[in-house]
């Protein structure tokens, strides 16, 4: 009898498991990992920074439940610089990595360790959808460096409504629908997939990077906007916020949520300045623009959501993008590489109140002529002399250095250095020894953006 009991109970457990449906089931103590990247976004285009006139209630929504850095950096003013840094968790000048490749046999070096490679190496299933920009050659390209999955493309910039360039894996992906719909969509199917191992997905949007393009339904939803261009970026906007409710969403529906560490940032500021191809984005209050070392350059819209482990609240001290690599190594329980060594910080201990002070004793920046350096409130910086008047070509010389105090004025327009000299000189001196350890670049300035095949019938 009790042999014939255990029988049936054995066969009754496999009924119901077939019978129920597929739920998440990763290894326990291994937290997926999703790290969503938007493009040329200015930092006051998000409601969760006051943006009056694009609603952006998902990000809002993200921001509201997770910890919000109202001083979050990347380290380049520019979209390929900033996402070798990502990957890698190191200032992209140690290995070269200064400007946009401009094609060819530029891309973030083979010698270089991704995020991807580290974690699947620990039993992550990875993919990478969206804008790569790392580049274009074989060896360069999302699948030989550490993800599983790839859809997207690889250059720097794409036409949103053109299928050209548009790659599954290695081979054309015959894409007919809204590329930041297409983007969304690919990154939903991918969570859905997952319910066995623990994943990483790098998500990245080329929105809002040009070419301006939106859908007509969403275009007519900012009529009141008068200025085309900007009315354009909104409906671009939106319909990047959209696609980041279904992905979050994909997430709550497959019972994944309270599992998944949620990294938002944006690649640099937004082009507001002539020489970039401006998009309509905003700034404000800070100064400058995209490819300037100014905060308006490398200050931007910075989150991290994970449920039941971080709480939701505003976090003060400098971060930069190179701490979402290590961060998200330590959820993943990875132990951090001795060699090279990381430059970003493993912040879990910081938002979780364990730590107390700031993570970084310095950020540092190096962008061709231009440099800067933040320690504490205080800023010193080198910046495109064309930022003054708005207008002008890139890389047209650098200011002379000066000195500001980020605290009392964000948008760095009272000067210091005249005033504070021993401090001018403290800050130089500690960029002096930073600069001491790059490498020069490996390749020059780079064009400023890609060539976008153009949308069919459209100017």
């Amino acid at each position: 009898m009790k042999t014939l009991f255990k029988t049936c109970l054995l066969v009754l457990v496999l009924v119901l498991v077939r019978a129920t449906p597929a739920v998440y089931a990763a290894e326990p103590g291994r937290p997926n990992i999703l790290l969503i990247v938007g493009d040329d976004m200015g930092y006051a285009d998000v409601g969760f920074h006051g943006c009056k006139d694009i609603p952006t209630p998902h990000l809002d929504r993200l921001a509201a439940s997770g910890v919000r850095f109202t001083n979050g950096y990347v380290s380049g003013p520019y979209c390929s610089p900033t996402r070798a840094g990502l990957l890698t968790g190191r200032y992209q000048q140690r290995f070269g990595h200064e400007f946009n490749p401009a094609g060819g046999k530029a891309g973030l070096p083979t010698t270089e360790i991704t995020l991807a490679d580290r974690l699947k190496k620990a039993g992550y299933e990875t993919a990478a959808v969206g804008k790569w920009h790392l580049g274009d050659e074989p060896q360069f390209q999302p699948q030989e460096r550490g993800f599983k999955e790839f859809f997207g493309f690889l250059g720097g910039a794409h036409d949103y409504f053109n299928p050209k360039g548009i790659l599954r894996g290695r081979e054309p992906a015959n894409e007919t629908e809204y590329l930041t719909d297409a983007i969304a969509r690919e990154g939903s199917a991918f969570i859905e997939r997952q319910q066995r191992k623990p994943w990483f997905l790098y998500l990245t949007f080329n929105a809002v990077h040009t070419p301006m393009q939106a859908d007509d339904e969403r275009l007519k939803k900012f009529a009141a906007i008068n200025n085309k261009t900007r009315r354009t970026y909104a409906a671009m906007m939106f319909a990047m916020d959209e696609a980041i409710g279904r992905i979050v969403g994909t997430l709550e529906k497959t019972g994944q949520s309270k599992n998944t560490l949620v990294v938002f940032i944006s690649d640099n500021g937004g082009p507001t300045m002539n020489g970039t191809t401006v998009n309509g984005s905003n700034n404000a209050p800070l100064r400058g623009s995209k490819r300037t070392t100014l905060e308006g350059g490398v200050r931007v819209p910075f989150v991290i959501a994970w449920p039941d482990q971080l709480k939701p609240g505003v976090f003060e001290q400098p971060v930069i993008q190179l701490d979402a690599h290590a961060t998200a190594l330590a959820v993943a329980g990875v132990p951090e590489p001795t060699e090279p060594k990381l430059d970003g910080v493993n912040l879990l201990s910081y938002l979780k109140g364990e730590k107390t002070g700031t993570p970084h004793e310095a950020l540092y920046w190096r962008f061709g002529n231009q440099s800067a350096i933040r320690v504490g409130d205080y800023k010193l910086v080198s910046y495109d002399r064309n930022a003054d008047t708005q207008t002008g070509a890139a890389n047209q010389g650098a200011s002379e250095a000066k000195l500001y105090n980020l605290a009392a004025d964000i948008g760095e327009t009272k000067d210091l250095a005249a005033a504070m000299p021993d401090k001018v000189n403290d800050l130089q001196a500690r960029w002096d020894t930073w600069n001491a350890t790059l490498v020069k670049p490996l390749w020059g300035g780079g064009k400023v953006e890609n060539t976008v095949p153009k949308r069919a019938g459209k100017d």
